[in-house]
């Protein structure tokens, strides 16, 4: 029975807290785990490495800062590392986590690769995360060259199927290359994000949480709004994890509203699976949501969620199952379902055991991982098409 070698893969990402940056930095040390030889690309340390002994060789690539820029370009000096270090360590696969830049950086690598006889010329990857079609590459200061990017990679991945759906859409008529997205969802390390000890939680005052990056799109002050409305004349508490724009606004309504004293702003921090395995429910309020790791994290911990229906969080959360699904616009639901599960903690209780079931049954981390390195491999395989991509379709912006 023969042993198939361990890769070389390099991964080029955004080192954020949110769930391109964490996804991205999971994967990275999975496959570390699992032998292969792993370097991460960014402009700085993702939290979730620089918190981590896993074996993966982290580039901090800032960038010359020169007075001709007008800021420093990060996604230069990256390319510049990937192909320096492809040079000497010979990278099977590039996997670029967002088209913009990463997907960029990656492909100017192969071509320069390509056109100095190196051996191999790596295959690269682009992951699809969301905003990178939604909001930035459907711009039409972007949009030809995000179409090019997906067009241009060797194979191209979805975190849902309502994301390649919107991208099929926006970027490439139903017969064009383009078009054969193929769906790997994201997942979660179910032994770090697991249900909280046995007489330790949940809080004997309700508690509900929320993870995000706080920006307009995430609607925290909506949501602040709706669990006011949820809770009137209650103790109810709400915990508000991450930073961002929205922070101030939000913050200035809780007072006015007058619930200042039950709705904590926690800033930033890395110890999510201690902060979300005592909640009783977990809230998402966003317009727009390619995926929902944060949700998925949460019901990893077995806590059922409420959330707005979507994008891609219908494939995450199973509505009446593992948690509630409601209108974008409709805050009097919203609140209706989260006083419903504070009010029956049995009914919360079984939601969030159904929902540890489903992260383990579609979500767990070695199952995804394990798609990836098929992935890599049938890349591998495949022969390559050296004549250049050429354009698929005007862009629909």
């Amino acid at each position: 029975m023969s042993v198939e070698r361990p890769l070389k893969i390099a991964i080029l990402c955004h080192p954020t807290y949110g769930g391109s940056g964490v996804v991205a930095s999971e994967l990275a040390l999975s496959l570390a785990e699992r032998g292969h030889a792993v370097h991460l690309f960014a402009h700085r340390v993702p939290p979730r490495l620089a918190a981590s002994p896993g074996p993966v060789e982290v580039h901090a690539s800032q960038g010359l800062p020169y007075p001709l820029f007008s800021s420093t370009p990060h996604d230069l000096a990256i390319t510049s590392a990937v192909l320096s270090h492809h040079r000497t360590i010979g990278f099977d696969i590039l996997h670029a986590h967002y088209a913009l830049p990463h997907a960029m950086s990656a492909l100017v690598a192969r071509s320069a690769a390509a056109l100095e006889n190196l051996d191999p010329i790596p295959r690269v990857v682009t992951t699809l995360h969301g905003t990178d079609v939604t909001i930035v590459g459907k711009d039409p200061s972007y949009a030809p060259l995000t179409q090019y990017l997906i067009g241009a990679s060797d194979v191209a991945t979805a975190v849902s199927a309502s994301l390649a759906d919107e991208t099929r859409e926006h970027f490439c008529p139903l017969s064009s290359p383009e078009c054969a997205l193929q769906v790997i969802p994201n997942f979660v390390d179910e032994e770090r994000f697991h249900p909280a000890a046995e007489g330790t939680g949940p809080h004997p005052i309700a508690c509900a949480v929320h993870v995000s990056n706080f920006r307009p799109v995430k609607r925290v002050p909506w949501l602040i709004e709706a669990f006011a409305r949820a809770t009137a004349g209650t103790r109810s508490e709400l915990t508000l994890v991450g930073d961002g724009p929205d922070r101030a606004v939000s913050e200035d309504l809780a007072s006015r509203l007058g619930i200042s004293d039950r709705v904590r702003f926690l800033g930033m921090r890395d110890a999510l699976p201690e902060l979300l395995a005592p909640a009783n429910v977990f809230l998402l309020a966003s317009s727009e949501e390619s995926f929902g790791l944060s949700a998925l994290e949460a019901m990893a911990c077995g806590i059922p969620v409420v959330s707005t229906a979507v994008g891609g969080v219908a494939e995450v959360v199973e509505d009446g199952i593992t948690g509630h699904l409601v209108g974008v616009a409709d805050q009097e639901a919203f609140a209706l379902r989260l006083r419903e599960l504070f009010d029956d903690p049995g009914r919360a209780r079984a939601m969030g055991q159904a929902g540890r079931a489903r992260v383990l049954a579609h979500f767990s981390r070695d199952r995804i991982v394990s798609r990836y390195e098929d992935l890599y491999r049938r890349t591998l395989a495949t022969p390559r098409d050296v004549s250049a991509p050429g354009p698929a379709a005007p862009c629909t912006t």
